[in-house]
């Protein structure tokens, strides 16, 4: 027996379930990723500005660059700073298949936001992120120097 959303079931009864269940929710949020698009729609001052003045949002130029030159490996690696949400429910897949989080987007930082998106509500997304959040890529283990401001030119909005 094990426990899904708070339900006992037995493990053939869980299994038959969780196939059937798109993977963002088996994850327990719900949560999907929308890509920065779906944030001009509200913030359009910011996404302006996000999208001229920020690196983020041109990151996949860099990994088109080096594509060829990469192992498959390589490349996932390379997706996890360069992509919105790769390897999380909902996340960067491949260009193919999610071209809207191919980009460090604003979901990068302010996480999934497509409850956000849909209800409006500022407690369903994160409004300031915290510094950890930006250390998960802008960090000495993965790149010797960024030049990183922290929250300084956060995204520039």
């Amino acid at each position: 027996m094990h426990i899904f959303h708070g339900v006992w079931m037995p493990a053939i009864v869980l299994a038959s379930v969780l196939c059937c269940i798109p993977e963002a929710l088996r994850a327990g949020e719900g949560l999907v990723y929308v890509g920065s698009k779906a944030c001009a729609d509200c913030h359009a001052e910011q996404y302006e500005r996000f999208e001229a003045h920020s690196k983020k949002p041109h990151s996949w130029r860099s990994v088109e660059i080096m594509r060829s030159n990469l192992k498959p490996a390589e490349l996932q690696e390379c997706y996890d700073c360069h992509t919105t949400g790769h390897g999380k429910p909902g996340g960067f897949v491949s260009y193919e298949k999610t071209p809207h989080l191919a980009e460090v987007g604003c979901e990068t930082c302010h996480g999934p936001g497509s409850a956000h998106a849909e209800a409006g509500d500022t407690s369903l997304i994160t409004r300031r992120p915290a510094i950890e959040t930006c250390k998960t890529c802008h960090n000495e283990t993965r790149v010797q120097d960024f030049n990183f401001k922290p929250l300084l030119f956060s995204g520039a909005h």
